[in-house]
């Protein structure tokens, strides 16, 4: 009997195309980042540059004695905002990247009430799956991306519930005060 049976599916010697990743570089405007990376790279921006804004401050307000060395704080200062402002300009043109679009989009979030709408379509909406026109998928997250994305929501959603309960709590620890006042007398 012959190995090569007519109903044997037919064989060709080219596999699936395996997918490639593309590079992460988050000092540039090409290539693409996906939702987690965006936002933990957002949050890591953020986080360093209040940071350096603070020591920049800080040392400004203790060297202050000459008016020179506070100018200099000051301008520190801003050179750290546009740094900042610089990164995350990149970091989001990226997203878009991922998304499809074209980097200009970014453009948007410099129109009120569209900002929001348009920064939640880029927080959320999936990338485009494989490669597109401005290149490969970017690489699965690693430990420390997610760590830092999950760091941001603890962060967030804990920001928000202390600032719901803290005034609740005083107000209920007034209000216990003003009733053991009463019952004392």
């Amino acid at each position: 009997m012959s190995e090569n049976s007519p109903y044997t599916p037919p064989s060709a010697a080219v596999a699936d195309a395996a997918v490639g990743y593309g590079d992460i570089r988050i000092f540039s405007l090409s290539g693409r980042l996906g939702r987690v990376r965006y936002l933990a790279y957002g949050f890591v921006v953020a986080l360093v540059g209040q940071v350096l804004l603070g020591l920049t401050g800080g040392m400004g307000m203790t060297l202050s004695e000459t008016e020179s060395i506070s100018t200099l704080s000051l301008i520190g200062m801003g050179v750290i905002y546009i740094a900042m402002i610089a990164i995350s300009v990149m970091i989001a043109v990226q997203r878009l990247h991922d998304l499809d679009k074209t980097g200009w989009l970014y453009l948007l979030f410099l129109v009120p009430i569209v900002n929001i709408i348009f920064g939640l379509y880029v927080l959320f909406a999936p990338g485009t799956q494989g490669a597109n026109r401005y290149g490969n998928p970017p690489p699965p997250n690693s430990t420390g991306v997610v760590i830092a994305m999950w760091l941001l929501i603890i962060v967030f959603v804990g920001g928000i519930l202390a600032a719901i309960a803290i005034p609740a709590y005083d107000g209920y620890v007034k209000k216990s005060q003003e009733i053991q006042l009463q019952q004392q007398q």
